[in-house]
């Protein structure tokens, strides 16, 4: 829906819970979802009409991640695209380090313009798909949000990892079945202590799903 008579998105008006959530980061997680709900069609950043539910569906739902997140921590986004969830947990979480990886030029263009804009000295914005930066570096965390099911995802994330790394992702509520069709990828990869965690709650009107688990290879 666009404002009449501005050819301008709806932008879904803030929910009180964002400033429990942020802290005093609010201000910044503003101005990243108020360019995100203006530009994010236009770019393809985001879909049709999710500017109505910006804050709710998208934001927040990434927000509640961040305490997941240990400080000092250095962590891989794999297909950050808008910067859900890399953006915002870079934007809450000033004391952990992120690269921010995704394929597409044009949104990897975005991200660096608002790394800038916003200040961010803790991300970086790495152009290409997370099978290419296999045997580069390791990181202590990867997140990703909307990527692809895990049976594809634990190949892809598994050797960005160190020894005792973490993997955290955002998942709907068909996680179980996912994490049950992907129990040879698990074996293989070496990926343990595998949860699901519901954050949000008393917070947000739907809770989010985390699919934590930690890589631990043999000595």
């Amino acid at each position: 829906m666009k404002q009449e008579g501005t050819g301008a998105p709806v932008i879904e008006a803030e929910p009180a819970v964002a400033s429990e959530l942020a802290g005093d980061r609010i201000s910044v997680l503003r101005r990243f979802a108020d360019d995100l709900g203006t530009r994010g069609e236009l770019l393809g950043l985001i879909g049709p009409q999710e500017a109505e539910r910006l804050w709710s569906r998208h934001v927040l739902n990434c927000a509640v991640l961040a305490p997941l997140i240990a400080p000092g921590a250095r962590v891989a986004d794999i297909g950050t695209g808008g910067g859900l969830p890399g953006l915002v947990l870079a934007i809450l979480r000033s004391d952990a380090h992120f690269r921010l990886i995704e394929p597409m030029e044009r949104r990897c263009a975005w991200l660096s313009e608002q790394i800038e804009t916003l200040g961010l000295e803790n991300a970086e914005v790495l152009r290409g798909r997370a099978e290419e930066y296999h045997g580069a570096w390791e990181v202590d965390i990867v997140t990703a949000r909307a990527v692809t099911a895990l049976r594809k995802l634990v190949p892809l994330t598994a050797p960005l990892l160190r020894n005792g790394g973490e993997m955290l992702f955002l998942k709907g509520v068909s996680v179980q079945s996912e994490i049950d069709a992907a129990a040879k990828a698990l074996r293989a990869h070496r990926v343990t202590e595998v949860e699901v965690r519901e954050l949000g709650a008393g917070q947000l009107d739907e809770t989010t799903r985390a699919f934590r688990a930690v890589v631990q290879r043999p000595a």
